[in-house]
């Protein structure tokens, strides 16, 4: 009796198995970071309703390592407009004119960095917000493409009022400090509507390093900033109508 296909049938199906079951891992795997992918473009429409206060991945990470942190979430009617128009004057000046990316402002970065210069950061307060609500701080490439259409894509679902409630009461302002309220109370004793033209400016100007730059204690340095942004605040009326018209 011939039982050689016999045996070659017992070694073959255990080898069949294993790559059955390795494909399911993969599959699973593969639907896992599919889902990931997704989460954040599903978060920005349940970011539209106005009772949801979104936390930052920084926030997280903070809760995750049983450091606390301090946010104290308020609207954008709590907040005073001079921080709004002082922020928008120092990150992003054309917030109410593009749909999430200055692409022009990304242009000249990619053009910068293609010729080896010291670039700017370029980035938007919708891609601020992406990056602060479900992306990681370090600069790489892989972040940044991520960040772009995330931040389109939360300019186009969330009105510029809302986005900008969310941004500033996610922000960081030092270490464990986020949300302009949180920031007032700890630089000023003030609460965020109270603030005056200069401690507005002065917070807008420590936002792109608030970890080295103390609004409440500045040096001569955040102080000339500060002043720049004030000045330029003063005449920002028609730069920002999308939020108060």
């Amino acid at each position: 009796m011939d039982i050689a296909p016999e045996i070659e049938d017992s070694v073959d199906a255990p080898a069949e198995r294993r790559w059955f079951g390795d494909r399911r891992v993969l599959k699973r795997i593969a639907l896992a970071v599919l889902a990931l992918l997704i989460l954040p473009y599903a978060l920005i429409f349940f970011y539209l309703l106005p009772f949801i206060h979104p936390v930052s991945t920084l926030m997280l990470r903070d809760l995750v390592l049983l450091r606390g942190y301090d946010r104290r979430w308020v609207s954008l009617d709590e907040i005073a407009p001079v921080l709004v128009q002082s922020v928008m004057m120092s990150e992003d000046g054309q917030y109410c004119f593009h749909g999430g990316v200055d692409w022009a402002e990304m242009r000249m970065l990619v053009e910068d960095t293609l010729k080896g210069q010291a670039t700017r950061g370029g980035s938007t307060i919708p891609m601020q917000t992406a990056k602060n609500l479900f992306l990681w701080n370090s600069r790489s490439f892989v972040r940044k493409a991520m960040e772009l259409p995330l931040a389109v894509s939360t300019d186009f679902v969330l009105s510029k009022r809302r986005l900008m409630e969310i941004y500033l009461n996610i922000a960081e302002w030092g270490p464990g400090i986020y949300g302009i309220e949180a920031a007032a109370q700890h630089h000023f004793k003030v609460p965020a509507s109270k603030l005056t033209r200069r401690q507005a400016s002065l917070l807008a100007v420590s936002l792109p390093n608030p970890i080295d730059r103390n609004a409440g204690k500045p040096g001569r340095g955040l102080r000339r900033l500060a002043g720049v942004i004030e000045r330029r605040a003063q005449g920002s009326g028609d730069y920002i109508k999308c939020i108060y018209d």
